[in-house]
């Protein structure tokens, strides 16, 4: 990169991108410091199969805070390489992540990802004359702990996910779900609770076994 951003001014557009306010997403100086963001994240998504050393010391130079025993599947995509990102204790992604981490994200201790998940914090005014201005706001996303997202959910700027719930499979995420739900849907709802029937069966009428899980 030939050009060198001035620190100053990137700081300063970051103080909008996390208090929710509209901004330059086109200014040059937050491009070229987005840019050089993606560099760990590149030579993440290039490291080899059975490199699980040399993966773990970049999940920490990448993301902005992350806990012990987490592992994320390459290729991982995000905005800001994973600078905006704070992750909690043994969460686990699978491939395609994508993270629109222009604003802050949050993820919680023991939670799972399935493959091609996008979570968005980045958001345009619907207004045309703001959009063709290059203008954006970012609203924060926050994933609670123990959740499991299903393959293919894409969870909007703003939205909050409670503790423990269930995401089904090609979700719309636009609303806060509270915790213990299993929500699924476009958009998507809180269907059901977890309940007492969750600890006698793992898939529909097929139970769990606890003697054999000892």
């Amino acid at each position: 990169m030939d050009y060198k951003y001035d620190l100053n001014k990137v700081k300063e557009y970051e103080k909008k991108c996390f208090i929710g306010e509209i901004y330059d997403c086109n200014d040059k100086d937050l491009m070229m410091y987005q840019e050089e963001c993606k560099l760990k994240l590149h030579e993440y998504n290039n490291t080899l199969p059975g490199e699980f050393e040399k993966r773990s010391k970049l999940l920490k130079e990448i993301f902005k805070e992350i806990g012990g025993n987490c592992y994320f599947e390459p290729p991982i995509r995000a905005n800001f390489g994973g600078q905006h990102c704070h992750i909690g204790n043994n969460v686990y992604s699978n491939f395609n992540l994508t993270l629109v981490d222009d604003g802050d994200i949050f993820i919680g201790d023991n939670t799972m990802i399935a493959p091609n998940v996008t979570i968005c914090t980045a958001a345009h005014p619907i207004l045309p004359e703001l959009r063709m201005k290059g203008l954006q706001y970012n609203k924060p996303v926050r994933i609670g702990k123990c959740v499991w997202i299903g393959a293919g959910a894409i969870i909007l700027p703003g939205v909050t996910i409670g503790d423990n719930c269930v995401i089904g499979a090609g979700s719309i995420v636009t609303r806060d779900i509270e915790e213990n739900s299993v929500a699924y849907g476009n958009p998507a709802r809180a269907i059901r609770k977890i309940s007492d029937r969750d600890k006698e069966y793992y898939y529909r009428n097929e139970k769990i076994e606890w003697n054999k899980l000892k």
